[in-house]
């Protein structure tokens, strides 16, 4: 068994064109001059028409009233016979389907002329009868010339269209492998700009880690750290009071004997929404909460604000822990000190300049990953690119084999 002979999509056409030249060449010369000839014809239908035109307009102008009715009626003829011979696109190169689709709208134009013809040349005669014969002869020649343009294209033309339109892949092909190149050049630069910009990414996190953890914003971040125990602690201290506070503030907005000041009010509420912060704030020995704390354990006693056995019973013992117990004082000398740590840190010429460097390298993050984001989307597109390219490469290159075989009946690998 012979080898299947390979080919690259650059050698495929002339080897094509050396194996068929004696049956396509034949073929496409016969079409080209066939072409031009019905191009002359259809020049000189329309030249013809103007003549009929130009004369038809003179005798229009006579205002013979014998002659003005017809010399009217072959006007519009006239006219319209011109606009169907300029609405006919004479293709610029020949093809098969250009060559039928040329044949389909000159028959269409040249039936509609006929149809005219028959209709009303009768009702002009007797007058412009020189015109009218000149422009019969003619055009019985184009209709002859279409008759043997329309037989080649059905009988002999159509049976090159395989390989004709193969020459057409193989152009196509060529075209689809520059620009599947071009696209995997733009594939690869994409991608290098995207790891550059990863590579920048890194390197910029890394710098911004190292201002975190270095110096005064370390320090800060510790305390920051250590507050943040200090919160859940302070929350903790007062989970059970959180009811009971609520409580107490519903009963002052209602004027119902709570004995809380406007001040002690608005403490309350700090209390209920950041604790830390509030019971930081406080001078030492908390005196606002302390006085916060004898109105509600007054206000539970008398029965004012009407908690469960349980509820009262853990928040009566809050209540004894904080105004009695050296633990909510040692919780809050804590508060009030790593807030004043942090204060003071954090309005250092240290802590400003660094968090200044840090303001700028986050800037400059999220403008190296906003083009990353686009690099990304570029690739995406780029490769789906590339994709749809190498399935249209593939099914040309089956297209042409496919065809090769059945023209001359030679299979062949495009590789």
């Amino acid at each position: 068994m012979s080898e299947i002979p390979k080919f690259s999509s650059s050698d495929i056409k002339g080897w094509l064109e050396s194996e068929t030249k004696s049956v396509f060449v034949p073929v496409h010369t016969r079409a080209e001059k066939l072409l031009n000839d019905m191009n002359k014809m259809i020049e000189d239908i329309s030249d013809v028409s103007k003549v009929l035109l130009d004369n038809s307009s003179k005798e229009i102008e006579k205002r013979n009233m014998k002659t003005y009715g017809r010399a009217r009626a072959l006007n519009k003829l006239a006219r319209l016979f011109l606009d169907r011979m300029r609405h006919i696109k004479v293709p610029d190169r020949v093809s098969y389907d250009d060559f039928r689709d040329f044949d389909q709208e000159t028959q269409k134009a040249f039936f509609a002329i006929e149809v005219d013809i028959r209709n009303w040349f009768p009702r002009i005669s007797p007058y412009f009868i020189l015109d009218r014969r000149r422009f019969l002869m003619i055009f019985e020649k184009a209709k002859a010339l279409l008759k043997e343009f329309n037989d080649f294209l059905t009988k002999e033309y159509v049976k090159t269209k395989t390989l004709e339109e193969t020459f057409q892949l193989i152009d196509r092909l060529q075209t689809l492998e520059t620009q599947l190149t071009s696209l995997d050049k733009q594939r690869r630069k994409v991608g290098s700009e995207k790891a550059q910009i990863t590579e920048e990414i890194a390197e910029t996190q890394q710098k911004m880690a190292d201002l975190k953890s270095k110096g005064s914003i370390s320090r800060l971040n510790q305390i920051g750290a250590e507050i943040e125990i200090l919160r859940m602690e302070t929350k903790r201290s007062l989970q059970h009071l959180r009811k009971p506070f609520i409580k107490l503030t519903s009963l002052a907005l209602h004027g119902r004997g709570s004995g809380l000041t406007p001040d002690e009010l608005r403490k309350l509420n700090r209390y209920l929404e950041n604790p830390f912060e509030t019971l930081a704030e406080e001078e030492a020995d908390y005196p606002v909460l302390r006085q916060i704390l004898q109105k509600l354990d007054r206000s539970i006693s008398e029965g004012k604000l009407k908690l469960k056995p349980d509820k009262e019973r853990k928040a009566k013992q809050a209540i004894e822990n904080i105004l009695n117990g050296n633990s909510f004082a040692n919780l809050h000398r804590k508060c009030a000190d790593a807030m004043e740590r942090k204060k003071k840190l954090s309005t250092s010429a240290d802590v400003a300049e660094t968090r200044s460097d840090l303001s700028r390298l986050q800037e400059f993050l999220e403008n190296l990953e906003r083009r990353k984001g686009v690099a990304e989307a570029e690739e995406n597109a780029v490769s789906r690119a590339c994709s749809e390219t190498q399935r249209k490469i593939r099914n040309h290159k089956t297209a042409i084999e496919r065809n090769v075989l059945s023209f001359i009946d030679k299979r062949i690998l495009i590789e």
